[in-house]
């Protein structure tokens, strides 16, 4: 079947997600030289500086190698791309992942378990304080999910900041920015844990009286309330985490 010309506004971004989706599908395979430049350019009617920048958005994403000479080849994009590409990859169409939102949501478990651990072992006074204080300003909210979820991402960073481990920091924002996770779970589905005041309360005492093992229990067992045992049904897709 042949493809419809692109939209002449964003050309190299409508273009990069083109041979995104056809790279993350297998159409253009790993290993393969990617489609020279003069056909990408004819077969979308586009001029051959959008396919560049096209072009370097995928190697900038380790989609595509640009070698010395000029050529590029199609990488393995499970070898070679990082937790950026999650955010695009739940929204590529085609693409063959099994059901991202749950591997981000368990991701988002065990990231979140170890991090309120650190955080009983390394938080100061001040930020055990502060963590408190927020859980108590969390029993508040609601029963409003929207609201709920956005105090919960402040309480979150809160614990992920005292955990004092930069690595995880910067998981947690990407996480943030794609909307809690890359396949923007609904809040609906993450009820159970938002609607659990008093474990946002327990796991903040825990946290405070510097109970490493209590704290990491705790906060697995909360976030495990929004990891489905089964994929999430086509109808809640597009939903705000």
């Amino acid at each position: 079947m042949t493809e419809q010309p692109i939209r002449r506004e964003a050309v190299s971004d409508q273009l990069f997600t083109l041979l995104r989706d056809r790279i993350l599908t297998g159409t253009l395979a790993a290993g393969a030289p990617m489609t020279a430049e003069r056909e990408l350019a004819a077969e979308f009617g586009v001029n051959r500086h959008a396919v560049r920048e096209a072009v370097k958005r995928l190697q900038q994403a380790r989609l595509v190698e640009v070698s010395h000479g000029g050529r590029t080849r199609v990488l393995d994009w499970r070898r070679t791309a990082g937790l950026d590409l999650a955010v695009q990859l739940a929204r590529a169409t085609g693409s063959p992942t099994h059901d991202l939102r749950r591997d981000v949501l368990e991701m988002r478990a065990s990231i979140g378990a170890d991090a309120a651990r650190l955080c009983a072992a390394r938080c100061s006074r001040e930020t055990a304080s502060e963590i408190v204080g927020a859980a108590a300003g969390y029993v508040g909210c609601g029963p409003d999910l929207a609201e709920l979820a956005a105090a919960d991402v402040a309480w979150w960073r809160l614990v992920v900041e005292g955990s004092g481990n930069l690595a995880y920091l910067l998981a947690f924002n990407t996480l943030v920015d794609g909307s809690l996770t890359a396949g923007e779970v609904p809040t609906d589905l993450r009820a159970a844990e938002l609607l659990d005041i008093e474990g946002h309360v327990r796991l903040a005492a825990l946290i405070a009286t510097h109970d490493e093992d209590g704290a990491e229990a705790a906060a697995r067992a909360l976030l495990a309330r929004s990891v489905p045992t089964a994929p999430i049904a086509p109808e809640h897709e597009g939903g705000q985490a």
